[in-house]
Parts: structure tokens; sequence; C-alpha cells
């Protein structure tokens, strides 16, 4: 039986650290901060390091973040949309051993992490740190919705049409703690929007909405890429000030633990570039590309606020700083004109968000660790975000449990200087449960069309994936299926005992 990730449980027994009371000042060879900046649906090809010569949107804070550290040009995120995305990143495990087979979670959705698994939050907690979410969450809470009561959470965009029965259901939960999200999930304090362009509208802290919501969204806010659903919204909400409020948060946090000197790790899911589509009054036009354009603009901006508080708070050269994004841009919010403009936010890759094209789930992912990581330095080795919690266990030395972690391997040896890669196989699926599985250049794409049953693709002579090649080299399609067979079966990627699946996935292997 697993413990409980908020709390002290057997597999703790394996951790090398202990959890006594830091020091006011840490250690020369502590372990570091980690701030892990997550934004969503950023593009390859919208980062200007990424994409020198087919972008036209300037991140230069990212940019910094770059020269400072290791710039990874085969990353991946477990999906083409968000949260079985978030799922792989915090657990170490890829999001199709569980029940999201497919899309993300929905509306007043349940927790996708069960209360026992170890998470990159319960396992830097365990270890003293001080741990913080500000974002968006989208992994799903136990809503403290009455049953039979469901109804009265949706509105239509429309016609929205709110009753003394809305108010009456909406008071009666949102006067109630919502057990299920970031405070049971190992983390000490969280501020944020569970989905900004979903209800509800309103700011959650911990685990309580920052007011009762009493209104409907006004139908103005459903244009031009903002809300998507209607229901509860406090009166007035706003889109434009999320992102700036959400870097205030962020290097409050920051700045209040470099003085209580406590090792901290702050997780930052943005919620841009994102719909809503908003950015501040400041960033309006600023691109002379898109609306979109200019909430990348503003992204970068908070990602220099951030790492300016670091330096602020004194805490810059013992902090480990991961920036990356749950998938690639979304297709919808204006590419093409982008495109004509001459910004491709996929860069060389095909495809965008959701797909199981390179564009889908091949994202940025820069780490920055002075003293440790080399700067300026680039590297092509395959990589994947779920590595993100057997690379801070490492750090920590800490020994992850058999059940954690099962597609998790340490980035530490890339870390610092390494060539030789740390996983040669990686899968990452599109938003309809297309699996693409890699090993080394070879990807194999399930169920691509409906026409084939098969694609196989070698990037390293075509990243851009243009010729089909499965039925040029069957023996390597029947060996690169076998391998995948057996990481399905096996219930993990790493070594260790045989792992369960939370379910079976339904794909069918030529």
């Amino acid at each position: 039986m697993r413990a409980s990730a908020g709390a002290a449980g057997p597999w703790l027994l394996l951790l090398l650290l202990g959890c006594a009371a830091p020091a006011a000042a840490p250690a020369r060879n502590a372990p570091p901060n980690v701030v892990l900046l997550y934004a969503d649906d950023l593009g390859y090809g919208d980062v200007s390091c990424y994409n020198p010569e087919r972008g036209k949107i300037r991140t230069p804070h990212i940019d910094r973040l770059a020269a400072g550290g290791m710039r990874f040009t085969d990353a991946h995120s477990s999906s083409g949309v968000c949260s079985p995305s978030r799922y792989a990143l915090l657990t170490g495990r890829y999001h199709w051993r569980t029940r999201l087979q497919k899309g993300i979670v929905n509306l007043w959705g349940a927790p996708l992490i069960p209360p026992g698994r170890l998470t990159l939050a319960s396992l830097a907690r365990s270890a003293g740190y001080r741990t913080a979410c500000v974002g968006k969450w989208h992994l799903g809470w136990d809503w403290p919705i009455e049953p039979g009561k469901q109804a009265l959470f949706r509105l239509d965009p429309k016609a929205p049409a709110v009753t003394d029965a809305h108010r009456a259901a909406w008071r009666e939960t949102f006067s109630k703690p919502i057990p299920g999200g970031p405070l049971d999930r190992g983390f000490d304090e969280y501020f944020g929007t569970d989905v900004p362009n979903w209800p509800p509208y309103c700011w959650i802290e911990n685990d309580r909405t920052v007011g009762i919501p009493t209104e409907a969204l006004p139908a103005r806010l459903f244009q031009n890429h903002l809300a998507s659903l209607n229901g509860p919204a406090l009166p007035g909400w706003a889109f434009e000030p999320i992102l700036s409020t959400l870097g205030d948060r962020a290097c409050e946090f920051i700045a209040r633990q470099g003085k209580s000197g406590r090792p901290f790790l702050l997780y930052l899911p943005f919620t841009s570039p994102h719909t809503p589509i908003s950015p501040g009054p400041a960033w309006r036009g600023k691109s002379g590309l898109s609306p979109y354009a200019d909430l990348v603009l503003e992204t970068d901006h908070v990602v220099g606020r951030v790492l300016d508080a670091l330096r602020g708070a004194g805490v810059e050269d013992r902090t480990l700083v991961i920036l990356t994004s749950d998938n690639g841009c979304a297709p919808y919010i204006g590419v093409p004109e982008m495109e004509k403009a001459g910004h491709f936010p996929s860069g060389p890759l095909r495809g965008y968000k959701a797909s199981a094209w390179e564009g889908g789930h091949r994202v940025p992912f820069v780490v920055r660790w002075p003293g440790v990581v080399p700067a300026g330095r680039v590297s092509d080795a395959l990589v994947h975000q779920a590595d993100v919690l057997a690379t801070v266990a490492e750090i920590l030395g800490a020994t992850l449990p058999p059940d954690a972690g099962e597609d998790s391997f340490s980035l530490l040896p890339l870390l610092r200087g390494a060539s030789a890669p740390v996983r040669s196989t990686a899968v990452s699926c599109s938003s309809a449960g297309v699996p693409a599985f890699r090993r080394g250049p070879w990807k194999l794409v399930l169920e691509a069309d409906g026409a084939a049953p098969c694609r196989l693709f070698d990037l390293a002579s075509d990243l851009g994936e243009t010729r089909n090649l499965a039925s040029e080299r069957p023996d390597l399609v029947a060996e690169l299926s076998a391998l995948f067979r057996k990481t399905i079966e096996n219930g993990r990627s790493t070594a260790g005992p045989p792992a369960p699946n939370d379910v079976r996935p339904a794909w069918r292997l030529p």
C-alpha cells in the first residue's frame, strides 16, 4: 500500500536525506532550491533560441536562462494536451498508464493523481523543502458538489440564466474546503486559477476559493479565444491580470523563502500562452504579430521577473531552474496568419498541439543550475518530462520506491556534461490517444490516419516527418512494436519489478 503523498509513509525509509529542520543558512553543498516553470501551449518555435530562422517572437528572458545553462532539443511531454502532461511531469509516470487514455480532465473532474502516489512535491517536502504551486492545476479536485446538483454548475455561454438555485448551490459548495488538489499532493501552499478558461472564475488559495462566485461571465468574454465554458464567476472577473498576479505571487514566495533560509520547490504552471488569449494592456500589439504572440512576450517577461527575484533573494546560484511547456502551440489561435508573417510556432517540426506529430509534444526544455550545469550547452539527447522526478530525487540523494517514477530517468549525468543517453525510448500521445513510440531516432506512430496500421519515421534524416518508412522497414516496425509491448506490459520503462497499469491501453500493435 502506498503512503499518503501528504503524510509520512513506508517509502520515506528509502530516502537518504533526513527531514530535520534546516539551518538558517544552507550549507555550501546543500541540495539546490528547485523552480519549475511550466508554460501552457508554448510551441517549440515560440522561443527565439529554439527558432532563430523561422521565428519572429523574441524571448530574451528564456534565452538568458538557456545561455546560463543547457538547452535540450529533443525533449518531450507525455501528451499533446494539458492534463496528461502535467500528470507525467509531477509523477514520473506515463499518463496512459492511468484512466486518462485520451483527452484531459473534464470540468469538475476528479483528481487524476491518486492520494498514495509520490509526486515531485511530496518528494521535496519529505526532504525538508517548502513546496508551493502557483498557477494552473488542471489535474482534478474532489469538488464538494452535492449529488444531483451538477447541472447547476454549467451555464449556457450564450444565454446564461443565474437563478437563486444556482447561487445557493454555489454558496454551499464554495464555502467549503476543496480537497484532492495541490495541498493533498505534496504542496504546502497553492494559489492560482484551476483552469483559466473554465469555471470557477475566481482565485483559489490553498483549498478554498477567494470569494464566493455569484454571477455568470458576460457573453463578450467568450469571443476572440477567451473563455470556453460558462459557470460560477466572481462579479467583474477579468483575464488580463491573471498572468501578472501569478508572477507577483511567485516572486513573493521566492523572497519569503530567501529570507527564511529554508530550501524550496516552486512549481509555476503558467496559464499562458493558452487561452484566454488576454495579454495585459502593456503587451497588446507589442509583438506586431498577434494577441497570442503578445501573450508569449508577456509570459517571457514573467520568466524574467522570476529570474530577477531569485537574484534579488540571494539564491540564484543555488537554485535549479527548469523551463518547459506542456505541449505545442494551439493551431486555432491564429497560426496561419502568424506563419504568413514569418513566425512558425512549431519551428522545423510538423504539427501542433493535440497531435502525435513532433510539433504536438516536442517542447522547449531548458535547465540552469549555476556551478553544476555548464553554461551555453545544447544537448540533442532524448529526454522526457517524466524525467524531472528521478532527476530531483538523485539531486536530493533519495531513492525512489518501486511504485513511483516508473518512467523517470535521471538527467543528472547529462546536466553534468555526460554524452551517453540516459533513456533509449520514450512515449508521447496525441489528445485522441494515438501513441508515438521513440527509440533513438526512430519514431513509430500507431493508427496515425486510419489508412495505415502505423507510420515509421527516421527523425535523424526527416525531422519534418514527411516520409513514412513503415512499408520499407517491416523488420523495424516489428522490433519497435515488441519493445513498445514490453513497455506496456511491464508497467514501467525503468529498471525494477513489474508494476501494474491502472488500466490496460487498448492500442493495436502491429
